[in-house]
């Protein structure tokens, strides 16, 4: 971990930029701090090109005092309008040297301390993936809840555009990365609350109001369940599902910070592209929700 005082700033987040189109590009040029000292959380899916990814974190990275990113599915596609053909872990491993030459923190990072209003807490940005355990009702098997997929047609593309090499599977990718964040979590000092940034939840709950539920199965691990129990989490922030609001789960906040494309959010009262403040926490009446999810 390093620290890195945060002074009087705050912990902001968004997610699920999208640059590929000129609306949401046009909402990262107008994109800004309050104060000198606020730090950003990008939670993913910036763009499915490093260029695009590489522009947008270059022009957050001049304006935050620190900007923190972990990878969505968007960037880990290895999309035939991207010139960049990686594929895998390689090109994982790309976009990680990428986020380094722009001083831009990522999972492969030492864990850094925020020291906000109220106290310090430990800002950790996640690359876990999903594992096909969200899977639809009476399905039991990977396979069973493709197959239910392929016949409702909601398929997400990460199964023909993100490819897990040199893992044999996406899930086996998966539980490799929650096995050695799962070691490094453990070894953050016990008197520190931490504030986790994943693209994906870390709990099944807030796929719930999916309008298609199959989707789900793109969406998280079951692994991660108790994980914002046993690691202190202060908010569990996350992206992915573009429904952008706050829950409470086993007294835990969890905060979905996504933009979405533009023909989502055109419909939503709050002006899009709006940063989501992390901490210090001061409830909005418009955003927040009930307990919800607990089992």
């Amino acid at each position: 971990m390093t620290s890195t005082a945060g002074g009087a700033g705050q912990l902001l987040a968004i997610s699920d930029l999208h640059i590929g189109y000129a609306e949401n590009r046009a909402l990262v040029e107008e994109m800004r701090p309050d104060t000198d000292d606020d730090w950003l959380l990008v939670a993913g899916d910036v763009s499915e090109t490093v260029a695009d990814i590489r522009w947008a974190l270059k022009t957050l990275a001049s304006r935050f005092r620190k900007v923190i990113w972990a990878p969505g599915n968007h960037e880990l596609w290895t999309h035939p309008k991207d010139p960049v053909t990686l594929r895998g872990t390689a090109r994982y491993e790309h976009l990680v040297t990428v986020c380094r030459e722009l001083g831009v923190t990522t999972p492969e990072d030492p864990y850094p301390v925020w020291d906000g209003p109220g106290g310090s807490v430990v800002v950790a940005p996640l690359f876990l993936l999903y594992d096909y355990s969200f899977l639809p009702a009476g399905c039991v098997t990977k396979a069973q809840g493709l197959e239910y997929a392929y016949k409702t047609g909601i398929v997400c593309n990460d199964e023909y555009l993100l490819h897990p090499d040199p893992f044999p599977s996406r899930e086996a990718w998966c539980r490799a990365r929650v096995a050695e964040t799962e070691r490094r979590l453990a070894e953050i000092p016990d008197d520190l609350p931490t504030v986790l940034v994943n693209h994906y939840p870390l709990d099944r709950h807030p796929t719930d109001v999916l309008w298609h539920p199959e989707f789900a199965m793109w969406c998280g691990t079951e692994l991660t369940a108790d994980w914002h129990r046993r690691f202190r989490v202060e908010t569990m922030v996350y992206g992915h599902l573009h429904i952008p609001r706050t829950t409470w789960h086993e007294g835990v906040r969890f905060e979905e910070v996504s933009v979405g494309y533009p023909r989502e959010w055109r419909k939503r009262a709050q002006p899009p592209g709006r940063l989501r403040r992390i901490l210090p926490y001061r409830p909005d009446a418009s955003d927040v929700s009930k307990e919800v999810g607990t089992r």
